[in-house]
Order: C-alpha cells, then structure tokens, then sequence
C-alpha cells in the first residue's frame, strides 16, 4: 500500500488505522490511499481509492462503495469522456455507461454537451459534440472501465475552433509524413502548489526555500516535495496504457517532470493529454494544485516546459544527420510560427537564461542547452539519430507542437534563397 500525503508546507503526517483522533482538519492535510487488488491473474484491476474523513466509519463506507467490483454482476462499464475546454489547456470530463466493454473508440457513441459553459459554444446553440478518438484504462475505477480520449465537433460536423486534434491528424495521416514514421519524446514538466496559498509545495510560505542546485533530481526530505504524487502518476501511467517512459524532479524544488514516448504521428498527442488527466485527478485528490505555467515562480528559478524530441525514419538511418541539418534550416525559417503556437506566457521563461534560448532569436548547437533546438552528441557522434526543440512551453497543446513539427521539416518547401542565407547564418553545410 502506497500513501499520498499533501500536507501542510512545512509537514507531513501519518494516522494510524485505528487512530483514537475523531477530527482531521481538511487545512492541515488531506491524502488519498492507493491499493492495488491482488488476483491470481496476472490482469491488474486498478488503484484503490479512498478520501480520510473526519471519521473511520464514513472512511470504511466510502471505501467500499469507491471499490466495488461490478463485473460479477453486470457487464456495463463506466466511461469516462475527457476534452479540451475553451482556454485550449483546461481539461473536462464526465461519464456515462457503456453497455459492455469496448476496445476501439469506433465502437462508442458520440455524445455532446454545453459549450457555453466551457467557453466553446453561444448560449443560444451551445450543443458541442464529443468524438471518442482514444481509450486507456482507467486506473480510478478499475475493471473494464475506461478513459475516452474525445475532440470536439459542432452538429454539422465541422471541428471547433479549439479542436486542434483535426488538424494534426489531417497532417499526420498525409502519406508524405506517415511514410516517415515520426517519433515524438515529450517531456512535460509541471509544477505542484499548495492549495490555498499558491506557492510551491514544499516551500516556506511567502518566501524562499535555499537557491537552486541540490532539487534536480534530488533525494531528502530538505531537497525533494511531491514525490509520492510523481509515483502515483507514474503508474496510474503505466496501468492506462500510456506510454510513459521515466520521471524526474526538476531543477526548481516543488517541480517535476513525466516523459511521454516515442510516440508515433498523432498518438503522442492523445497519450500526453491523458497523462495530463491523470495527473490533474491525483492532485486533486491529494489536495495539491497542477500548475502548467511556463514560469510560476519569477526571478532566478527555472521556468517549466515540454520539450520535444522529434526524429523520422530518414533521420534514424545511415546519413540522418544531414537530413537533422535540414530540419532545423526550416524550423529556423518559420521560427515566429513555431513560437507562436509553442504556449501561452512562454515569454516570461525564453530568455536566454535557465537552460533557455532568447525568444527572439533561433539557435542550435550540439548538447547545448541554452539553444532553440539540441542535438546530443550522440546523434553527433553515429551521425542518425534525433532532434530537441526546447522551445516548447509546459502548457503547449501537443497536438499543435507534433503536427507542426512534422508539416515545417516533412511538407513545408522554402525557396533555395531562404534556405541557403539560413544555412549561412547558421553555420549549416547541407
């Protein structure tokens, strides 16, 4: 059994299952108690999930209704519909029954709801229509139950102005870019905040814990705050079906970091999206706020973003390195485009400081972290291999960064003249 403590800043606590405390003050602490069932099976059947309350009767009660088993006696199972909202990075959900398990989106039904009060719809025709696209299992409720993955349509069919899930299929389903294969590393960083301040778990309230150096990576409890919640999502991850590939704390303490990939074309989209869920239902059940802004905490700290490693198969064979070169020709090309669409408030953190590139100005260098786009020295050295666009803020959307990606160095053909001042300026003999 695994315990997820989010406490108040400066401590964290255990009761005991037959503590003699009656009251627990939702201010001081609040936790949530994850379990995984045992089955002679190898199936896993999903996290355990329980909210302390003020009393161990109400507890006990909660808990067995949160983890009944429902498969015995019916063969309906609950789906859970997640979207976009309005403001592009703001995720919904709601569920409804399904008649019995599926494994294909195709095989779901579509289903709608009010636009107006997501900010996607007027109120006077506010009906937007859910298309399931994606399903993961669902590591809250277990069993056959699964997590929709859906983008939003209007009754006529066509995509609203927030679905930018169309898009990027329509480029990823073009035959130039799926004969290229492309693979997609995102890493997404994210910070955690207490509840009812706004400041970094972990951190003295209204003030500053010591300057960094000893938090990337960290380990002790004076370097590290939020642990439990990273490993929880790590394999509420694992257990979904997304193709999470490793954890970090970062370099500012309270934040941290999830990989998603290689993903292939529109899949890492869809995977980084449900991640973001799971990660928004375990915050909130630990009583820590999610944030995705790109530098929460101003001054000498490290800003948060989701850089993304990007190769395609003529860049993973023998002599991908010139076609690496000429990726990053156009990517410095429509450099304005690409920044444009990387996040909101990504100014606040491209600034030449903190393992960043200048917002204004397009770079790159081999294992050079203060570029717009990295190449390791491994890619150096076998001369195949990857790119890094560290541009990318932590609340980029990664259906518009992958698909735009992919249509700058797979579809989009600038004139010899453009291509030949940039490799000059960049140094590039391609």
């Amino acid at each position: 059994m695994a315990q997820i403590l989010a406490a108040s800043p400066t401590c964290q606590m255990r009761v005991p299952k037959h503590s003699s405390s009656s009251v627990i003050t939702n201010k001081l602490w609040s936790s949530v108690v994850l379990k995984q069932k045992k089955q002679s099976s190898n199936k896993l059947r999903g996290f355990r999930v329980f909210a302390l309350q003020s009393d161990n009767s109400t507890v006990n009660r909660v808990e067995t209704l949160l983890n009944l088993d429902t498969k015995p006696y019916s063969d309906r199972i609950i789906a859970e519909y997640i979207w976009i909202g309005g403001s592009g990075i703001d995720l919904r959900s709601k569920s409804r029954t399904i008649e019995k398990p599926v494994e294909d989106p195709s095989e779901l039904p579509k289903w709608n709801y009010d636009g107006s009060s997501t900010g996607q719809a007027p109120g006077e025709d506010s009906e937007v229509i859910l298309y399931p696209q994606a399903i993961f299992r669902d590591p809250f409720r277990g069993g056959n139950n699964i997590l929709v993955i859906c983008d939003t349509w209007t009754p006529a069919g066509e995509p609203i102005p927030t679905n930018k899930r169309a898009r990027a299929a329509e480029i990823f389903s073009n035959k130039k870019v799926t004969g290229e294969v492309p693979w997609f590393g995102i890493e997404q960083e994210y910070t955690l905040l207490q509840q009812n301040v706004k400041w970094p778990l972990g951190w003295p309230v209204g003030a500053f814990p010591g300057p960094q150096g000893p938090y990337y990576c960290g380990v002790g409890a004076d370097k590290i705050w939020g642990r439990d919640i990273s490993d929880a999502h790590y394999k509420a991850c694992l257990y979904a079906g997304i193709n999470i590939s490793g954890t970090n704390g970062e370099v500012m303490p309270g934040q941290w970091e999830f990989q998603v990939g290689p993903s292939v074309g529109i899949d890492a989209g869809d995977h980084v999206w449900c991640a973001r869920y799971l990660l928004e239902r375990i915050t909130e059940q630990a009583g820590v706020v999610l944030t995705l802004d790109p530098k929460p905490i101003e001054g000498d700290w490290n800003g948060a973003g989701c850089h993304t490693n990007y190769s395609t198969k003529s860049m993973r064979e023998e002599g991908g390195f010139e076609v690496i070169k000429k990726a990053i020709l156009n990517l410095s090309l429509r450099h304005k485009e690409h920044i444009s669409a990387y996040g909101e408030g990504n100014e606040r953190r491209l600034t030449g400081k903190h393992e960043t590139a200048s917002i204004d100005q397009f770079s790159w260098g081999v294992a050079n972290r203060g570029c717009s786009i990295r190449v390791g020295r491994d890619t150096e050295a076998k001369g195949k291999g990857y790119l890094e666009d560290r541009r990318p803020a932590s609340n980029m959307d990664p259906y518009i960064v992958t698909s735009l990606l992919a249509e700058t160095t797979l579809l989009w053909e600038p004139t010899l003249e453009a291509e030949a001042l940039a490799a000059q300026k960049l140094s590039l003999n391609v």
